[in-house]
């Protein structure tokens, strides 16, 4: 009988050696007369300790990590293709690991575990469970699980799904869309690759259900060209579900349609926005529309369009399967379910953690991150990618909760959290923000293409010591202008990072505190 071994075949344990392990185990094992028989699973998101090598026992997987392929022989010699723990690599039975058995992995939890190109381990796993639920229901009835449920968008605006999919159920048009929003551009995320990676029947099952629910025969994903390896499982996993009658003209005998097809991204950032997105996917430049018309009236190529982030559409095969009162039990306030949080910076522990709303950023960065990787003092965090907020000490015990942090005004976002140490200069973070949203401004609206570019002029003379109380006015008033007058979320929330910086440090901009102040 051969020994089940799993090593991810995701693009950090790839970045990191996987392949050579991999090619070391199949040459030491040959070597040895060992019969072991190799999957290529997705990332747990543990990424500190990628490439985690698990052994299939009696008991559960025995893991190791992280494996060189210079480690392989060594690792053979103490027994480990035999569950033997007694190598310094040696993690225990994987599912114990503290960061890993602490979680509430509802989304990801075929993460890591399945083999992401198989069905049958997919299915093995309740796949497909919601889409046979939802193909019993009436489309009303599926976007009311939905709307129950809670689920709202895990992108950046947080909208409620179900309001989204009944407007498109309700909309009027010949032909309707389902499109996901895959390019994930934020700093400090990676949650959507590891779906797309990990479990890509998942996202199809979410994207067909959706399509069933709102009366769409067509889907879309959109996904950034540097995934090619996310891509690429995608179109295999497609081609999957055709063939076993998941996808095409006839869902499992229904008699309802549903096709679906990737669409590859060319680095632009901006086309993360929706309406940017869906002139992308039409062929044109990816220029933010003005709105109205939403997108849920006159979306894709003019008709009703569902557009929802990868993390959304993952989450409603489990809603479909255990109810929209199982998924709702999860969170806090009006923050239902789990969030999967990306860990990222200068952190010990990096990698995904999925947990319900209600947690504490403190709780992340020191019971899960072990604390900042160069073992000095974490200074800030930025949550929600590169326009999200800084984050000091004091605003580290407010619970992941989309209304707790708005009224920080800051954003939970994609999830990503970036952590800086104290030797982090605020004022030179401040400027990239506005640097970055010069570079990726789609230059349709002014207060962002012109005001990002003053924004970074400004900084500048700041810096320098030039007429400093003058210029922090300047930089103010810069800000609310790109606030207030931008047409989307490019411009309008490039403020965030840079006026969090100003306000929590500005001893980094040359001002005296608050705290200098008083005393």
């Amino acid at each position: 009988m051969s020994i089940r071994i799993y090593i991810p075949g995701d693009s950090t344990a790839l970045a990191l050696g996987a392949d050579d392990v991999a090619a070391a185990v199949t040459a030491e094992a040959a070597r040895r007369g060992v019969d072991v028989d190799i999957v290529r699973n997705g990332t747990r998101g543990l990424l500190w300790l990628e490439p985690l090598v698990e052994v299939a026992t009696a008991e559960g997987r025995i893991g190791f990590g992280p494996v060189d392929a210079a480690d392989v022989g060594a690792l053979f010699e103490a027994g480990f293709h035999l569950g033997e723990s007694k190598h310094a690599l040696a993690l225990g039975l994987v599912e114990q690991i503290p960061y890993l058995a602490r979680q509430s992995r509802l989304t990801f939890s075929r993460a890591g575990v399945t083999d992401p190109l198989s069905l049958a381990d997919y299915e093995a796993h309740d796949g497909y469970k919601g889409l046979r639920n939802a193909l019993a229901m009436e489309p009303a009835a599926i976007v009311a699980a939905v709307t129950a449920s809670g689920l709202r968008g895990r992108g950046g605006a947080a909208f409620p799904t179900g309001i989204k999919w009944n407007t498109v159920l309700k909309a009027a048009g010949p032909q309707k869309y389902i499109v996901c929003n895959a390019d994930e551009g934020d700093s400090g995320t990676f949650a959507d690759r590891i779906v797309m990676e990990g479990d890509p029947f998942m996202l199809i099952e979410g994207m067909t259900i959706a399509g069933l629910a709102v009366g769409a025969n067509k889907g879309y994903i959109y996904v950034r060209s540097e995934y090619p390896h996310a891509i690429a499982n995608l179109n295999h996993a497609i081609a999957t579900a055709v063939q076993a009658g998941f996808l095409g003209q006839d869902i499992m005998g229904s008699g309802r349609a549903f096709d679906l097809e990737v669409r590859k991204g060319a680095g632009a950032y901006i086309c993360g926005e929706e309406t940017a997105l869906l002139e992308s996917i039409e062929g044109k430049r990816g220029v933010v529309r003005a709105k109205p018309p939403l997108p849920a009236l006159a979306g894709l190529f003019g008709l009703p369009t569902v557009i929802n982030n990868v993390l959304s559409l993952a989450a409603v095969p489990l809603i479909l399967d255990k109810g929209a009162a199982y998924y709702q039990n999860y969170g806090m306030g009006r923050s239902r379910g789990t969030l999967p949080v990306q860990l990222a910076g200068n952190i010990k522990h990096g990698g995904l953690i999925e947990l319900a709303f209600g947690v504490t950023l403190r709780d992340i960065l020191f019971e899960y991150g072990g604390g900042s990787a160069s073992g000095r003092q974490i200074k800030a965090v930025q949550v929600g990618g590169p326009l999200g907020a800084y984050l000091p000490e004091s605003q580290w015990d407010t619970p992941l909760d989309y209304e707790a942090f708005a009224s920080l005004w800051a954003v939970l976002g994609h999830g990503g959290i970036v952590v800086h140490d104290d030797s982090a200069d605020m004022a030179k973070l401040a400027r990239y923000a506005m640097e970055f949203c010069a570079v990726e401004s789609c230059g349709k609206c002014t207060p962002c293409r012109i005001g990002s570019t003053r924004g970074v002029e400004v900084i500048d003379k700041i810096r320098e010591g030039s007429e400093r109380p003058k210029q922090v006015i300047l930089l103010r008033e810069l800000c609310d202008t790109m606030l207030h007058g931008s047409l989307c979320a490019m411009g309008g929330m490039t403020p965030y990072p840079v006026l969090s910086a100003l306000n929590h440090f500005p001893q980094d901009f040359g001002q005296v505190s608050e705290d200098q102040r008083a005393a």
